[in-house]
């Protein structure tokens, strides 16, 4: 994705006023832990201090120029008012936007989206942003293809996270595609998060709390994972969780977003990502290690989620010892 190869990777970070201080912080930490992969440059619409949500202001290290010389653009959330409440694009963030160089990456976190939304960026594409406010999106930007359930959304070359930490699952989940799964698990391991979170931001959405000593399932996923070449069907889950399949379906969709069927792919294929980055195993070893059968089954579930093959994924992100930087495959959203 870098426009320069010889150069690293620059990401500049637009902070508008009021500014979410969190959501602004995430793509410097994330990106800053790679190492000396990515240039990360914090940008106003000036120069000067920029308001931010806690009662204190911030002065970014360069002015909008950074947008033109970006190979990643990133909008943190913001409370500006035109994108959050008329579904309008001040003058001077348009001409900022405008200085974009075709073909750049661009993403937002939380509430970042309104401004794409604004900006005319995520008419008829999917995309997402924080779900209290998904209501106010949908009446401003009725183009917008919303799904409010999920952490982000990667549509190639724009990329939409929820709320708040759902934005460092968007840049991890970059990182792991443009430097694969190593480099993404040692950022997070620095950041103390998971590298990988299940399902969507569904589960975090208000509502009652589980009944009173309801068992959670996170004990049988733990041992699932160490068990992925094992036949894990749906009874041996619950038996293992003690609850009836029904219960056992019921609080897993509700603790992780999703079923546990596809909950357990999603773990099989991370499972073989990770062995085609690190070893040397043949692709049907690595099908079977990962309980995904067969190479034809591995290579069909990755060209689906992917749009390449196992040997074109090893070749991208397993790199010889003499070059350190694989360049990323083109790659189609989860």
């Amino acid at each position: 994705m870098c426009q320069n190869p010889a150069m690293r990777h620059v990401v500049a970070v637009l902070a508008l006023a009021e500014v979410i201080g969190y959501d602004l912080a995430i793509p410097s930490m994330v990106f800053g832990v790679a190492g000396d992969l990515y240039d990360v440059r914090v940008c106003g619409i000036d120069k000067r201090p920029i308001r931010s949500v806690g009662g204190y202001a911030l002065l970014p290290d360069h002015g909008p120029e950074a947008l033109a010389a970006a190979d990643t653009v990133v909008i943190p959330g913001t409370r500006i008012h035109g994108p959050r409440h008329e579904g309008t694009l001040p003058g001077e963030v348009a001409e900022a936007l405008a200085s974009i160089r075709p073909g750049t990456r661009v993403m937002s976190i939380c509430t970042g989206a309104f401004v794409l939304g604004a900006a005319g960026i995520l008419d008829d594409r999917p995309a997402t942003t924080h779900w209290r406010h998904v209501r106010e999106f949908r009446e401003l930007y009725p183009k917008v293809v919303l799904d409010e359930d999920v952490l982000f959304v990667d549509d190639g070359d724009v990329l939409t996270s929820a709320g708040l930490a759902a934005g460092v699952d968007l840049c991890l989940h970059v990182l792991r595609n443009d430097h694969g799964s190593e480099v993404a698990n040692r950022a997070a391991r620095y950041c103390v998060v998971p590298s990988w979170r299940d399902g969507g931001q569904r589960q975090f959405i208000e509502r009652p709390l589980p009944e009173i000593g309801e068992a959670s399932t996170a004990a049988t996923r733990a041992w699932a994972i160490e068990r992925l070449d094992d036949d894990l069907d749906l009874d041996t889950l619950a038996e293992h969780a003690r609850m009836s399949v029904r219960t056992f379906s019921r609080r897993f969709r509700a603790e992780t977003g999703m079923s546990p069927g596809r909950w357990l792919l999603r773990q099989r294929l991370e499972h073989a990502r990770r062995l085609l980055e690190t070893t040397d195993m043949p692709v049907d070893r690595v099908a079977e290690d990962s309980g995904l059968g067969t190479a034809a089954s591995l290579r069909q579930h990755l060209k689906r989620d992917l749009g390449v093959s196992p040997l074109t994924y090893r070749k991208a992100f397993k790199p010889p010892l003499q070059d350190s930087q694989p360049k990323r495959p083109t790659m189609r959203t989860w």
